[in-house]
């Protein structure tokens, strides 16, 4: 959603402003001085039809006033234009952020995650078959608000949802923490995907200010066992989190 300048919106305000007093001060000045020449001809020296002078003399001052009456109610538009506009602006941003917050407390959480890492690793060691995880922390820049981090991470979830397959599964594992379950996927094509992730979330990342760190972890070439990609997640998770994975799945 393309956002709204408010301060460019109160300069052009204040511009418009200006120019609606300069137009009307142009419009009196120029009608008065015409008036003043029309008068002598109207009311002092009449010549030919002295009513039908007169009415058009006072249709003039008449149209005058209607004129610059105009150039200010049009100033008075503009202002409650803006005055909408930035109301509306206001609801939409009240309702993007509505919608971002429940997108990511619908979104499955660690619990979720850790039945799905544990299923897949078991499945894979069963199987003999490969399995990856892809892990995506969000750093936001200091000059973010604070109420946008969240429509911002709700941003690159869907970005990063939109670029994977039916069967990847992506998960919230804290606040700007996203965990990606690939299963049958190879270190190759891990990072592969990891890479096609950054490129969606090159929006959020202009959008937002933030910064994405992906990084893929593979079994059987770079963990053994469950426990060890559980240590990797956890060492990306806050410390004061209390955690609930799974038994680990051994090897051998």
């Amino acid at each position: 959603m393309s956002t709204i300048d408010r301060q460019e919106l109160e300069r052009l305000e204040r511009r418009n402003l200006q120019l609606t007093i300069l137009s009307a001060v142009f419009v009196l000045v120029l009608a008065g001085g015409l008036a003043s020449f029309m008068y002598p001809l109207v009311f002092v020296h009449p010549e030919g039809n002295k009513w039908t002078m007169r009415v058009a003399f006072f249709g003039f001052c008449s149209l005058t006033l209607l004129f610059v009456g105009y150039l200010f109610d049009r100033q008075r538009t503009f202002t409650k234009l803006k005055q909408s506009l930035l109301q509306e602006l206001e609801r939409n941003i009240t309702l993007q952020l509505q919608a971002s917050t429940d997108l990511l407390r619908t979104m499955p959480d660690q619990n979720h995650f850790w039945d799905r890492l544990s299923m897949e690793f078991r499945r894979a060691h069963t199987m003999e078959k490969t399995m990856s995880l892809v892990l995506a922390k969000a750093s936001a820049n200091s000059k973010v608000p604070a109420k946008d981090e969240q429509a911002a991470f709700s941003d690159a979830a869907k970005a990063m949802a939109k670029r994977l397959r039916p069967t990847d599964s992506i998960y919230r594992l804290s606040n700007g923490l996203f965990g990606i379950v690939l299963p049958g996927t190879d270190t190759l094509n891990a990072k592969r995907v990891a890479v096609r992730l950054q490129e969606g979330l090159q929006d959020v990342r202009a959008k937002y200010g933030l910064s994405f760190d992906l990084s893929a972890y593979n079994y059987p070439e770079h963990v053994k066992s469950s426990h060890e990609l559980e240590d990797i997640v956890k060492s990306l998770l806050p410390e004061d989190k209390e955690w609930e994975s799974p038994a680990e799945v051994p090897v051998g």
